[in-house]
């Protein structure tokens, strides 16, 4: 379940962490559309290329905005998640909802009720907890914006492939970022746990007590945790849900920026596509106010 109070304190720190780190994006990047590329996921399609040959003598780009598949992927698991973030708060701040916890006699059968509720919402944040950990597009942004903070152009190539996820999220995000912003550091260090997340993932995993006991438990790294209790959980799980709301808001930062910026330039923005070979040229997104949504000028 979520605890409002455990929300505000970490929003404490990472909202002017983020709004920090977007304005850097937006010093940093390298073109001036690159972080609208990044909030329109601006991909490169290989299919058309199959298309182009097979339907002369029309042309089409193969670097496109949208969506895409890993975007409307994000989209159904966004509704599970904002489903349960609105109709699992807990009305007690965590420190009262320890006390229920709190054994006596007379009330061990309304401590066993209250966990086995436990049970079964931890079972939900765990899927949740795959739900961001795994999600395609989350991990690619994630990627792009230190790129772009770092400087470099927007990767339209980015593909996961045969990539291994944990050491992305660990070694090309989360390390990466220590110098960068050390409060996001500490908070994927503090939020993903590669051998957590593969607890889950394979269900190997077992309630005792208020604890989850961790049966891909090995004697070297990087699964060596036994065991984590379930007031541990809740702080995992807590740095996860926050940096899964904050990239919602950075997404939403980003496409108020630009859109401001195109409603003063009729309503287009100049974007840049890089070439794996490093071509480098120049395109117009333009902005629909009416649906607040972004599409090519003319892009073939």
């Amino acid at each position: 379940m979520i605890f409002i109070d455990k929300l505000i304190e970490l929003d404490k720190t990472l909202e002017p962490e983020f709004d920090r780190l977007f304005k850097l994006a937006l010093k940093n990047q390298p073109h001036s559309g690159d972080m609208l590329l990044w909030y329109c996921n601006g991909f490169f399609d290989r299919s058309i290329l199959d298309y182009n040959k097979s339907s002369p003598p029309e042309r089409l780009s193969p670097h496109l905005i949208g969506p895409g598949l890993e975007g409307l992927s994000e989209r159904t698991h966004y509704s599970f998640i904002d489903k349960y973030r609105k109709t699992n708060i807990c009305e007690l701040e965590f420190t009262e909802y320890l006390k229920l916890h709190e054994w006596s006699p007379e009330r061990s059968e309304e401590i066993n009720s209250i966990v086995e509720t436990e049970e079964t919402t931890i079972q939900l944040e765990m899927l949740i907890y795959l739900k961001i950990w795994e999600a395609d597009l989350i991990i690619k942004k994630l990627y792009e914006l230190i790129r772009i903070i770092n400087g470099m152009n927007y990767d339209w190539y980015f593909e996961f492939g045969k990539r291994n996820r944990s050491r992305l999220i660990n070694n090309e995000i989360r390390d990466k970022l220590k110098s960068i912003s050390p409060i996001l550091y500490n908070l994927i260090n503090d939020g993903y746990n590669t051998q957590i997340r593969n607890a889950i993932a394979h269900s190997n995993y077992s309630f005792h007590g208020r604890s989850i006991h961790l049966l891909n438990f090995e004697d070297k790294k990087p699964s060596m945790m036994r065991a984590l209790s379930f007031d541990k959980w809740i702080d995992v799980f807590h740095n996860t849900i926050a940096l899964h709301n904050h990239y919602i808001r950075l997404n939403n930062m980003a496409n108020e920026h630009y859109a401001n910026l195109a409603l003063k330039h009729n309503n287009e923005v100049q974007i840049l596509i890089t070439e794996k070979g490093g071509k480098q040229y120049s395109s117009i997104l333009l902005y629909r106010e009416d649906w607040k949504d972004w599409g090519y000028k003319n892009h073939k």
